[in-house]
């Protein structure tokens, strides 16, 4: 799961930029124009270091182009609010491939739940298109404070508590399925090797 926090961070690079030169300058226009640098940027700082970059990475940096210069042309911040949703959209349709999630699992998830973890991948999918819309509905209100808000604290917590629930969820489940398997009524469980 660490791997796929880290590539969200990394896909909403610009955005993240964009709230806080906007938190900054209070500026609709300069903020839109340091995330499409820092989009620009980031492509060639992969580059010079030789990193392969995927589909997902190009398709950002056009985006970014494209919905920024909307917005710089029009003055109108919405164009530019609605790509963290696009990104959202992406990664939830990436979600549902069947068992992604348990190329990041550990092997006691693997090897003691994998339809729990096939559901929570499904569960997860979910969640990116239902941030997706919201991001949407809020970013036509044209409303950046509400935006920024809602993509910094709302679907941020919203992951961050999808994750502690999927956490004890699956620890519970797995201790109480490797009880039952334990011989005896007071078999040890490898449940306190669980970690994700």
């Amino acid at each position: 799961m660490k791997t796929v926090f880290i590539k969200l961070a990394a896909d909403f690079f610009s955005t993240i930029v964009f709230l806080a030169v906007y938190a900054l300058t209070d500026n609709v226009v300069v903020a839109t124009l340091a995330a499409v640098a820092a989009a620009i940027a980031q492509v060639i700082h992969a580059r010079i270091k030789g990193q392969t970059l995927d589909v997902m990475t190009y398709a950002s940096l056009a985006l970014v182009i494209v919905l920024g210069g909307a917005t710089l042309l029009t003055h109108d911040p919405r164009f530019v609010l609605v790509k963290p949703a696009i990104g959202h959209f992406a990664v939830g349709g990436i979600m549902l491939r069947k068992d992604w999630m348990l190329r990041y699992s550990p092997a006691i998830v693997r090897d003691t739940i994998p339809h729990l973890a096939r559901l929570a991948g499904y569960a997860w999918a979910a969640l990116m298109f239902a941030l997706g819309l919201g991001t949407i509905a809020v970013a036509a209100t044209g409303d950046i404070k509400l935006w920024a808000f809602y993509v910094s604290v709302v679907a941020i917590g919203a992951k961050i508590a999808a994750f502690a629930i999927q956490y004890v969820t699956f620890r519970t489940v797995i201790r109480r399925k490797l009880r039952a398997a334990a011989p005896g009524a007071g078999g040890h469980s490898r449940g306190g090797d669980f970690a994700i």
